[in-house]
């Protein structure tokens, strides 16, 4: 009986815990957002009209990203950003944080960009142990000249961190392709294989 009650309550913790905390992380990033761009603008419906409209900050915050967006993509956007992003990139203590905070949005809103084609299972580092990686590019016809083989590049992320790692070339036949998306190889990367797709 103990042990079915306690099977239970692990089984309603792995269900609940998640929920609750990205409901959690969803208020507080609500709450931080209206609160620090509709804070002044509330002030003022609230002492004009005697309200104020919830969730006017984030609405704020979003056209704030959809106007940065637009001036990105125009010729200003072009010539004024980069000069952001380079000055970002030298102050002290922040050249720490800048680039991979900027990596990762980068990874996370456009992975086609970074060409993982297909997860992969690869005898690395050495024969016995598998490992998962990316497919990155199956067109390699001087190193296919060396080895007699078609060789094909596999990038081999760290965990937790899989944003590092380093690129391997291997024989396209010695991969096994298991029906895992890119997203959910990615999560038991970074949960340390705990996570189960």
């Amino acid at each position: 009986m103990m042990n079915k009650l306690r099977k239970y309550f692990i089984t309603g913790l792995a269900v609940v815990v998640p929920v609750f905390l990205t409901a959690y992380v969803l208020v507080v990033l609500f709450r931080f957002t209206d609160n620090i761009l509709g804070r002044f603008l509330n002030v003022y419906f609230k002492n004009t009209l005697g309200f104020y409209i919830p969730g006017l900050g984030v609405l704020l915050f979003l056209l704030l990203i959809v106007s940065a967006g637009f001036l990105a993509n125009r010729y200003i956007g072009k010539r004024i950003f980069p000069l952001i992003d380079r000055w970002f990139s030298s102050l002290p203590l922040i050249r720490n944080i800048y680039p991979t905070f900027k990596q990762v949005i980068s990874f996370i809103l456009a992975q086609k960009e970074f060409g993982f084609k297909k997860v992969v299972l690869v005898e690395y580092p050495s024969k016995g142990i598998w490992s998962l990686g990316f497919l990155t590019n199956e067109e390699f016809p001087r190193l296919s000249q060396i080895s007699d083989t078609a060789m094909v590049s596999i990038f081999m992320p760290t965990s937790p961190g899989p944003f590092t790692g380093v690129v391997i070339f291997v024989v396209k036949e010695d991969l096994s392709f298991p029906d895992i998306s890119i997203a959910d190889a990615f999560k038991i990367i970074i949960s340390g294989g705990v996570f189960k797709p």
